[in-house]
Parts: C-alpha cells; structure tokens; sequence
C-alpha cells in the first residue's frame, strides 16, 4: 500500500468553509481598496534573489526559500510583496509624475526555524500609495484599514500608530553600536523593556538617557501620549515625528476613524525599509498583528526610481483566526442541492439551469431510488449547503432550508 503525502511543515490545505471565508473575505476588503481609487498589480511569487537581499530590510535572508534557475541564477520565493511592487512600479510608473495607488494580494513564504505554530506560507492583502509624502498619505492608508477591517465585520480592534525617528532618535543620542542597537530594537520590540534596562547599564550609558528608554512603555495609548512623547522627544527628527502623528490623528478624526487608533512611540517597525510612520493593526483572538504598515520612502530608489511611498499588508490568514475565535461569521455564498433519481434526473437538470441561469449556486447529485433523505441531508450539513431540494420519484420536491430548518413539500 502506497504511503499517503501529506504536506510539509508550516503549510496547510484550505478547503470548504473555510476556503469560502477566505475568498469572500478577499472580496470584500478588496471592494474597499477599489472603493479608494487603489487599482490591481500582480506580482510573481518568485523573483531574482537581490529583490529581497538585505540591504532592502526586508525579511531575514536567513529565512528566504532560495533556489536556482537553469543558467544558474538565484531565485526566492517572496517573503514580502513590497519590494515586488516597488520593483514593478519602479519600471513601470518609471516617468508617472502622479501618485499611484496599487493593490495587490497573494501568498508569502517564510522559512521560519523556531516559530511554534507559525504558517510558513500566508496570504497578504495590501495597498501601496507611491509617490506623496504627506500627512494626507499617511491618514488615508490608516483609515482604509480601519474601513476594510470594519467591513469584514470586526468590531474589537485597534491600528497602534508609531514613528521610527522616535526611536532612532534614542538609539543615536545612546550612542550605540550598531549591534547593540540592534540587540535594543528586538528588545524593545519584545516589550522586554528590563531587558533594555540591563543592556544599558552595561554600556555606560547617561542616566538622563535611560530614563528616556525607561518611559517608552507608558508612551502608548491615546492622542494624550503624544504630548508626554514630545517631551521626551530626543532630537529635531524625533519631535518633527511626533508633530506628524498629530496632523494624522487630526485627519483621521475627519475620517471618523479616531475611535480605532492608539499610538505606541516604542514601535520600531518589522521591516529595515519602514522610514517615518509605521502602524499595526491588533484584534482578539491572535497572537500577532493582523496588519502591519509604514511609509518607506527610500525603497523605490534601490531599484531606480526616488520617490516616497506608504503602504500596509493585511495577513488573511491571522485575521480569519480572529473572526472564528470571534465567532464572527463571514458571509459567503449560499449553496442548494438538488437530489435526484433515474425517473426525475431531466427535472432536475432542466430545475438547476434554471437556477444557475438566476445566479444560484446548485450541485446535482444523483441517488439510487431506495436511498434515505438523511443520507444526503447529513452531506449537505458538513460541506455548508444552505438548502437541499430532495427530488421524489411521486413528482413531489422535499424543500429543506438547513439554516432555519424549515421544510416544506411542493408539486414539480
């Protein structure tokens, strides 16, 4: 007997229901990118290896999926769409004076070592704004997450704002190392804030400026946090930042879109490429962020064209975890059932091309006379059909609506 193939570690099948939530998800937030003039791009799930080499600060190169095509080059399986859309933008809005506005989704690849639980292949939904570099820029990519989050129906969630001159700002009045400041950056951003305590003993470092590290933790909540952060703001850089998330929040109060943001000055960002405002977006039910976001205004200028660019990434598959903890329910498409014998299959027939004609979705199966209706009503329960039409051979219909449970009998 053959061994059955199962898939590798980090990966998984999606099917039914659940493949169902996905999709209609996509379709909706997709609806609200559309909604704000974003227009479609897609991009190869593979590129040349220097797409995602370090210097462009994106995911690790430790954990690409690298390999080689036949003359030898190498290849990687994207672990970010950004620098894929940059790439692309960059040669194909190469003279385009005025902004563009790209959206895009598709799957991404990590090839984590120690992520317990973590899939290595996720699907991203996210939006690019190239070409402004304003607090208008800035407001409307926060707002459209908070809209397209609303529009899936999550209700409990928060877009924590920050800036990484806040805390670039620290780290270079600390006059670090740059491997200490990197060391600090993972501390921080594993809010192991005794930990950064500690690092900075050993370094000798002013007692003026710890205690600037020291209240990053309670620079995070309200538009209120802003005023204490521009206090402890530690150079020019640092307040300019601050004073930007103030004319964000401003805006974002025209977009009635206030009630869903915080701010967080400890945030450093995911990626070496984030520039000035970075964002996430948290929920229950999850243990990460299911949005992550930031303006990356020097990225495009590595592959050819200068110019400022924001954008964000909506990981699908963190936020479908959050809506079934929820028990939020996505609203997909509705499937019917006609069950039919020998005698009634050209009623049948001519009964689902009706239907499909109207725009209803209809599976035909065909039964041997003698076979039970419970049979096929038990099928039609554990694959979601909304209602099966149970074709009697006496030329009567058994009407079943499964989600109220209401039954009925009709002549055919």
């Amino acid at each position: 007997m053959e061994q059955k193939l199962h898939t590798p570690e980090g990966v998984r099948d999606i099917y039914n229901k659940e493949c169902e939530t996905k999709l209609a998800l996509q379709k909706k937030l997709n609806t609200v990118l559309h909604l704000y003039g974003y227009k479609d791009i897609q991009t190869p799930t593979f590129e040349y290896y220097d797409v995602f080499r370090e210097e462009i600060g994106s995911t690790s190169t430790q954990e690409l999926y690298k390999f080689f095509d036949r003359e030898g080059n190498i290849l990687a399986l994207r672990p970010d769409i950004t620098p894929s859309v940059a790439r692309a933008a960059a040669t194909l809005f190469e003279n385009e004076d005025f902004p563009i506005r790209l959206c895009y989704a598709g799957n991404t690849f990590i090839n984590h070592s120690s992520y317990q639980g973590r899939l290595k292949e996720n699907t991203q939904l996210g939006a690019e704004l190239i070409g402004l570099d304003s607090i208008e820029a800035d407001a409307e990519m926060i707002a459209m997450v908070v809209d397209g989050l609303k529009k899936t129906g999550l209700k409990e969630f928060q877009v924590s704002i920050g800036h990484v001159d806040f805390i670039k700002g620290l780290l270079n009045v600390a006059d670090l190392q740059e491997e200490e400041s990197r060391e600090v950056r993972t501390l921080i951003t594993n809010r192991n804030f005794f930990g950064v305590e500690e690092l900075l003993d050993s370094k000798n470092v002013k007692e003026s400026m710890k205690d600037a590290f020291r209240i990053l933790p309670e620079l995070a909540g309200g538009p209120e946090v802003l005023e204490e952060a521009l206090k402890a703001a530690p150079d020019l850089d640092a307040r300019l930042g601050i004073n930007r998330l103030q004319q964000i929040y401003r805006l974002l109060k025209l977009y009635d879109a206030e009630d869903h943001v915080t701010f967080d000055l400890s945030m450093c960002g995911s990626y070496g490429y984030y520039t000035g405002v970075i964002f996430r977006a948290y929920t229950y039910g999850t243990g990460d962020a299911i949005v992550r976001g930031g303006r990356y205004d020097h990225l495009l200028e590595k592959f050819g064209k200068s110019t400022p660019s924001i954008g964000f990434a909506i990981i699908l598959d963190e936020l479908m975890s959050a809506l079934n903890r929820q028990k939020i329910t996505v609203e997909t498409f509705h499937q019917n059932l006609i069950v039919y014998t020998e005698a009634t299959e050209k009623r049948a027939v001519s009964l689902a091309c009706s239907f499909r004609g109207k725009g209803r979705n209809i599976e035909l199966i065909k039964r041997e006379p003698e076979e039970e209706r419970e049979v096929y009503e038990a099928y039609a329960r554990r694959t979601g059909v909304s209602a099966l039409l149970f074709l009697r051979d006496d030329e009567k219909i058994e009407m079943v609506n499964l989600k109220t449970g209401e039954e009925k009998i009709i002549d055919l």
